[in-house]
């Protein structure tokens, strides 16, 4: 670039990084109360719009003044509507409030910001005794986290360009326009960055064969078709900070000579579709998008694309399929699709969490990003932790971190003073890993030894009373569901699978099932073509390595050690716990199973029982007589006593 076209660019940044400065400043040096609440689609979920509302009226009534910020996801996903308070008359430092209902909103309104009291009780992490408030950052949330990709989450309205150029949004794009293309690849190569998408492949080698491949028309792609059960990393990204994907998408670009790019976004994310929209309009309409961008000559733009929530449409061939309007199914590679992709066209795709990391490591530089992680898997790891862990919800942690850490320290721990058994890692095709690998680091190449994989950043936690075969069955049933039909192996194979576990799961088990599980797994890992039916097997193969005892029980004994399989579990009461005159089993009970005995206890018809479980819901804590057990082991049976005539 000459030196009169980068002052020109340097010029035009400059001006809206002024702008973007005084709008924000208005904000931020305003001396009235902030009240920032997460707007994510979790937050939403929880109720977030009816606490905004609840505060808005608030103030009104009360005369109060403060200004309301909505941000994107804070990453306290278990503790929405999550609202920060920043008082600064009050003394105290931001407090960061969790399940803020539209009740609690307009008792902080009164009590906080208009009487000064903060309502020890509420805040998150607070010694009511020693009336201490913790700092937001001393969370186990954000302290023992490294956030790269997630840094502007929860600070930021996504809706408004100028929050983001003015945290230095951008910059990185503006400071790359003066390079050559060539400088770009480098510092990425250097870096080491690998594809947040699961398999892990550098990125550089991806962007350079793009480059170098025959064609003037080359795209890139954004894959936000995030479709594992459990997983929602991309969605938030995407929700809380699109202008860093943004931003990535044009460094790759710039990278590889492309002049178009595409999202291809889940329909089912009505939200991150609309703000996604929006900031593509913003950054058009600022001079990033489109013709002569910021007059470097340089041009690229995006559009969106939604997909129909096909699973397998998350493998890139079958994406591009989708695109030109085709059934979502894989094609055998090579041409690969930096080669060959879309309508013919060298087609870069990567994943939302890779391109959100590349502003960040073009501004900082490819050692500061080997500073994070380990050698073979720098950076950092966005996690979704769900299932039977205290704190669910986002995590970003460098890579090395282990499960132990992130599952116990970082997450709380099994609730319930349950036991941990397994935790499933990388989505519907990932591996169950049972308590000898908490110690396993969080990198690609550990996890793949451990017999799981990365995947896009799906985490299930599951304590003692799951059943590893059900678990197993759950994942199959996906997987199988999802299956295009293209490969007989995957089409087929995968049916049989399913069919076995379902088998077992209603303690119709034979024997032989164990060594057909095991030989079935292999073929149609070795048999299908694309990731979907070479990994749909990885949780019964895992499950069976680890937790092999449980497939034995419920086809030897006829058990489900987890008590989790309704054919091979029943409800009992048990009569030395129960309450005499206590009925909240009995109102609860939809077919009404539970009966009363002459001496004001409680028994369950097992004719009539649905096993739904509600009765073991409904039993106080404080007696907890409602236990799950075997039928084998239903002695003595209590019988109905007869109805009564008359």
């Amino acid at each position: 670039m000459s030196g009169d076209v980068n002052t020109q660019v340097q010029t035009a940044y400059q001006a809206l990084v002024d702008d973007a400065v005084a709008q924000k400043a208005q904000f931020d040096q305003s001396p009235l109360p902030k009240i920032h609440i997460g707007m994510a689609t979790c937050g939403i979920a929880s109720g977030a719009l009816e606490t905004q509302a609840a505060f808005e009226e608030a103030l009104a009534d009360r005369g109060v003044e403060a200004l309301v910020h909505t941000v994107g996801c804070f990453g306290h996903c278990y503790a929405e509507p999550v609202v920060i308070i920043d008082h600064p008359d009050s003394g105290f430092p931001p407090i960061l409030y969790p399940e803020v209902t539209p009740g609690k909103a307009k008792m902080l309104v009164k009590l906080f910001l208009e009487e000064g009291d903060p309502r020890f009780e509420h805040i998150m992490g607070a010694t009511v005794e020693n009336e201490m408030i913790p700092s937001v950052t001393e969370f186990a949330r954000f302290n023992r986290e490294k956030r790269v990709i997630m840094d502007r989450c929860g600070r930021i309205d996504p809706e408004k360009i100028h929050e983001y150029i003015a945290d230095g949004g951008y910059g990185a794009l503006v400071a790359a326009l003066g390079d050559a293309p060539e400088a770009i690849l480098d510092v990425i190569e250097a870096s080491g960055l690998r594809g947040r998408g699961g398999a892990g492949f550098p990125t550089a080698i991806k962007w350079r064969a793009a480059r170098d491949a025959a064609g003037a028309d080359k795209l890139i792609i954004c894959n936000a078709d995030e479709g594992d059960p459990g997983a929602y990393m991309d969605r938030t990204l995407l929700e809380s900070n699109p202008h860093q994907v943004i931003e990535g998408m044009l460094l790759a670009a710039l990278a590889v000579g492309a002049k178009q790019g595409l999202f291809y976004v889940r329909a089912e994310y009505p939200l991150a579709v609309r703000i996604l929209t929006l900031a593509v309009e913003q950054a058009r309409e600022s001079g990033l998008l489109g013709d002569n961008i910021l007059g470097s000559g340089f041009s690229f733009d995006i559009n969106l694309f939604q997909g129909s929530g096909a699973f397998v449409c998350g493998e890139e061939t079958a994406l591009i399929r989708s695109v030109e309007g085709f059934r979502g199914m894989p094609r055998h590679r090579p041409p690969y699709p930096v080669e060959r992709g879309l309508d013919g066209r060298p087609t870069v795709i990567n994943n939302v969490k890779t391109l959100a990391t590349v502003p960040t490591i073009v501004e900082k530089g490819a050692d500061w990003f080997r500073s994070i992680g380990t050698a073979d898997s720098p950076g950092t790891a966005v996690f979704s932790v769900v299932g039977n862990v205290t704190h669910p919800g986002l995590v970003e942690i460098p890579m090395g971190v282990t499960l132990r850490e992130l599952i116990f320290d970082i997450c709380g721990g099994i609730p319930n003073k349950k036991a941990f058994k397994a935790v499933q890692i990388g989505g519907p095709s990932g591996g169950c890993l049972s308590d000898e690998f908490l110690d396993t680091p969080v990198d690609f190449d550990a996890l793949t030894r451990a017999g799981a994989m990365m995947g896009s950043g799906g985490m299930v936690v599951m304590d003692e009373d799951a059943c590893m075969v059900d678990v197993s069955r759950y994942f199959l049933d996906f997987t199988q569901k999802e299956s295009c039909g293209k490969c007989t192996f995957c089409r087929i194979g995968t049916r049989h699978l399913l069919d076995i576990l379902r088998r077992l799961t209603k303690g119709e088990g034979r024997e032989g099932d164990i060594e057909q599980l095991e030989t079935l797994s292999r073929a149609v890992k070795k048999g299908s073509l694309c990731g979907l039916g070479k990994t749909a097997p990885n949780p019964v193969l895992t499950s069976l390595a680890y937790f092999r005892d449980e497939y034995e029980a419920h086809i030897k004994e006829g058990r489900c050690p987890g008590r989790s399989c309704r054919a091979l579990t029943a409800f009992y009461i048990d009569l030395d716990k129960c309450a005499r005159g206590c009925d909240a089993c009995v109102g609860c009970c939809p077919v009404e199973a539970v009966f009363t005995t002459s001496n004001r206890k409680k028994g369950i018809d097992q004719e009539l029982c649905v096993k739904c479980g509600e009765c073991m819901v409904a039993c106080p804590p404080e007696y907890d007589a409602v236990v799950k057990i075997s039928p084998a082991h239903l002695v003595p049976i209590i019988e109905r006593p007869p109805e009564k005539k008359g």
